[in-house]
């Protein structure tokens, strides 16, 4: 074995039509969970999101997540931004992947011509590492915004979320 850590595997199929037997060997695997609570925003935090029927935005976002090998697990947001929460492929860069979802989301949004005060996402967003511990809180946050921002702005809910996971920032580039 020259050192390698290997390990023999045997998997058995059984399909109701015909048994299948695979013997392989395989190296020690990867584990990952990488759960990210994510924020975009409009341009200058400007509430242009309206939208008769928010949900196909989300769906087609939705669906860039899927087409990267990633696992939505909410989606919701208000007129000037929108809430993530998602597991994130390893091989995918979180940087490249919310560029993705800006540049696709806004010219689909264009052409659809769905909102029509949209003009751009913000440059930047807020990324959160989570814990899947904490999955189940995530949903039920993000599916509640509208009784959220009853109570807190979205700039105070950015903020919170920044000092809660103890992100420095200044508040001169909070409006881009």
């Amino acid at each position: 074995m020259n050192g390698d850590t290997r390990y023999l595997v045997t998997v058995q199929y059984e399909n109701q039509a015909h048994k299948k037997h695979f013997v392989y060997f395989c190296f020690m695997g990867s584990f990952r969970q990488i759960l990210y609570h994510v924020v975009i925003s409009t341009y200058r935090h400007e509430p242009r999101l309206v939208l008769d029927h928010p949900q196909d935005l989300y769906a087609y976002i939705g669906g860039i997540l899927r087409e990267k090998g990633c696992h939505l697990h909410a989606i919701n947001g208000m007129k000037d931004h929108v809430h993530l929460v998602f597991s994130l492929h390893p091989a995918i860069a979180l940087s490249g992947l919310i560029k993705d979802i800006k540049l696709a989301s806004s010219k689909w949004m264009k052409h659809k011509e769905m909102a029509p005060l949209f003009r751009n996402w913000s440059s930047g967003y807020g990324a959160f590492t989570c814990s899947i511990m904490d999955l189940e809180r995530l949903i039920h946050y993000v599916r509640n915004q509208e009784v959220h921002h009853q109570k807190e702005s979205f700039i105070e809910e950015y903020k919170r979320l920044l000092i809660e996971h103890q992100i420095p920032f200044e508040e001169q580039y909070l409006m881009d």
